[in-house]
C-alpha cells in the first residue's frame, strides 16, 4: 500500500478510528466464538468456507484502516496569507460557461463529486490547487473546461 498521505477532516478521523476499534472486536469476537470444522463428513462444510471468507474481508478492511491510520493528515485552514490561495479545505466557488459552481476541495477518502466534494487528486481539484480569486484555470479531460474562480474561503477561518 505504500506511504500514501490520506487527508482527511478531523470528523473523517474519528469515523475512521471508531470502525477500525468496532472491526478489531468484531474478528475477536468472530475468532472466539464457535469456529465451523472445515470437513463435515467427507465434504467441506460451507459454513467454514463462508467463515474463513468474512474473515478475510474483515482482515483487508482492518489493514486498509491500519494503513490510513499511520498515514494520515488532518486537513486544517492554513495561515491568513496562504487563505487567498485554493488548498485542501476550501470552498471554491467557481463560474464555467456561465454558470456559478461551489466544491470543497478534499482528500481522497472524503471526495463525493454528487454532495461537491472533490479530491484534490482529482483531474479539476489538482489543477485549482495553488489558484486565487480571479484566476482562470483550464482543465484538460476529454473537453477543455475553463473554471474562473470566483471565490475562495475555509471553514476553520
Amino acid at each position: 500500500m505504500g506511504d500514501k498521505i490520506f487527508y482527511i477532516s478531523k470528523k473523517k478521523y474519528e469515523e475512521l478510528k471508531k470502525e477500525y476499534k468496532n472491526l478489531l472486536a468484531l474478528e475477536l469476537k468472530k475468532t472466539k466464538g464457535d469456529i465451523p470444522r472445515l470437513l463435515e463428513s467427507e465434504d467441506v462444510n460451507l459454513e467454514f468456507v463462508n467463515f474463513q471468507e468474512d474473515l478475510g474481508f474483515l482482515g483487508s478492511r482492518i489493514d486498509e484502516l491500519e494503513n490510513i491510520l499511520k498515514n494520515y493528515q488532518i486537513i486544517v485552514a492554513p495561515s491568513k496569507e496562504k487563505q487567498r490561495e485554493i488548498g485542501l479545505g476550501s470552498i471554491v466557488t467557481v463560474a464555467v460557461d456561465g454558470e456559478k459552481d461551489q466544491f470543497v476541495i478534499t482528500g481522497t477518502l472524503e471526495a463525493n463529486p454528487s454532495l461537491g466534494r472533490i479530491s484534490n487528486e482529482s483531474p479539476v481539484g489538482r489543477a485549482l490547487l495553488g489558484h486565487k480569486a480571479g484566476d482562470m484555470v483550464v482543465v484538460s479531460s476529454p473537453v477543455n473546461t475553463t473554471y474562473m474562480i470566483k471565490k475562495i474561503k475555509y471553514l476553520s477561518a
